[in-house]
């Protein structure tokens, strides 16, 4: 997954204008954020694992386990990353993520 250098690390304070324009509802846009943030999270955590895998032998004992420094910069890697709230916060500011609107129809009988 490829992250934008311009996002921050840390959290950033947000105007509630700004983040329910799009919606105009902040709990629409609470949770399009929040199941982005999870599908981010999902992805990452595929790809640490898959890179990981690389590393893991199945004879390892606990006294065969040994430091492998390029586990250990992969793993520095990913815990570097913004985190997944933040990195949806910001697609969604910038009118990356696509979401449509689910209103169910109430049919008068």
């Amino acid at each position: 997954m490829e992250i934008k250098k311009n996002i921050p690390n840390n959290t950033v304070t947000r105007k509630l204008v700004d983040l329910d324009r799009p919606t105009g509802n902040i709990y629409e846009t609470v949770n399009i954020i929040a199941r982005r943030a999870n599908q981010i999270s999902t992805e990452l955590k595929t790809e640490l694992n898959r890179k990981l895998a690389d590393f893991s032998s199945p004879t390892d004992t606990m006294e065969e386990t040994f430091e492998n420094r390029e586990q250990i910069e992969i793993s520095r890697y990913y815990e570097r990353l913004p985190k997944p709230t933040i990195i949806a916060t910001e697609e969604f500011l910038d009118d990356e993520l696509f979401f449509k609107e689910n209103n169910p129809t109430n049919k008068a009988e």
